[in-house]
């Protein structure tokens, strides 16, 4: 099996958690898993679920699509409001269905197409 996502998605999870100074036994008390757990999944050893994911990327204090930029190697300890507000509208824009992005779509072409 090849495991490189795994430990693409575990370098980027131990990028953020160094950057926000954390051990891997204080990321595991918020996230609500053990240490060792942490430990496993930066080594690229853990087939993490997703709802797994989630609960550390809200313990990181990131959105969840965060812990996937491991191909861009952000090293960002604070974000600018652009690229804060970027994320706030991308997990928005996440939770709408087809039929209304297709409408926001359309409003946005109306308003910044002329």
């Amino acid at each position: 099996m090849d495991n490189s996502v795994l430990k693409r998605i575990g370098q980027r999870v131990r990028d953020l958690r160094k950057e926000r100074n954390l051990s891997q036994e204080q990321l595991g008390e918020l996230a609500g898993v053990h240490f060792s757990y942490i430990g496993g999944l930066e080594r690229g050893q853990k087939n993490i679920s997703l709802l797994n994911l989630d609960k550390i990327a809200q313990s990181l204090d990131v959105p969840l699509s965060e812990l996937f930029l491991y191909g861009r190697h952000l090293k960002r300890t604070i974000k600018s409001g652009k690229e804060e507000l970027i994320n706030e509208i991308h997990e928005s824009l996440m939770s709408l269905n087809e039929s209304d992005l297709k409408k926001l779509q359309r409003l946005i072409e109306e308003l910044f197409t002329k």
